[in-house]
C-alpha cells in the first residue's frame, strides 16, 4: 500500500480498529473517528485509560485498521501528554470532524487520550 493510496482514504468518515483481547487473545474490532498524517492514524479515546481497545493496545500494540475496503497493519502507542505530537493529533481529528457533528467536540477533544498508529510499509 503506498501512502497515495492511504492518503486516498484519508475523508472516509470511519476506520475500523482490530486489536488483540489482552485477556481473551480474539480479535476485537470497533468503528472509531480518525485523522491522517503522513504514515499515522490518529485517534482519541474518550474512555481514556478504560477504554477497553486502549487498554487492548498496551498489551498488543500489533494491530489491523479498515478504511472503506483497504486493510492496514500496524503498531499503537499511547502519545505523551503536553506533546508536540499531542497538540497534532487532538487538532486533526477535532478539525476533520467538527464539521460532520452537530455536537460541541472542545471537551472532548480536549479530555480524550490520543492514541497513533504508525502504518506498516
Amino acid at each position: 500500500m503506498t501512502t497515495y493510496d492511504i492518503h486516498a482514504l484519508a475523508e472516509e468518515d470511519t476506520c475500523y480498529l482490530t486489536t488483540t483481547g489482552r485477556v481473551s487473545g480474539r480479535p476485537h474490532t470497533i468503528e472509531i473517528w480518525f485523522a491522517l498524517a503522513g504514515q499515522t492514524l490518529y485517534l482519541l479515546a474518550g474512555g481514556r485509560e478504560n477504554a477497553d481497545w486502549v487498554r487492548n493496545v498496551r498489551h498488543f500494540p500489533q494491530v489491523q485498521v479498515k478504511i472503506s475496503e483497504m486493510v492496514f497493519s500496524g503498531k499503537a502507542r499511547i502519545i505523551p501528554a503536553s506533546s508536540e505530537e499531542d497538540a497534532l493529533a487532538r487538532r486533526l481529528v477535532f478539525e476533520k470532524y467538527t464539521p460532520r457533528s452537530s455536537d460541541d467536540l472542545r471537551a472532548w477533544s480536549r479530555q480524550s487520550l490520543p492514541v497513533a498508529i504508525d502504518l506498516d510499509g
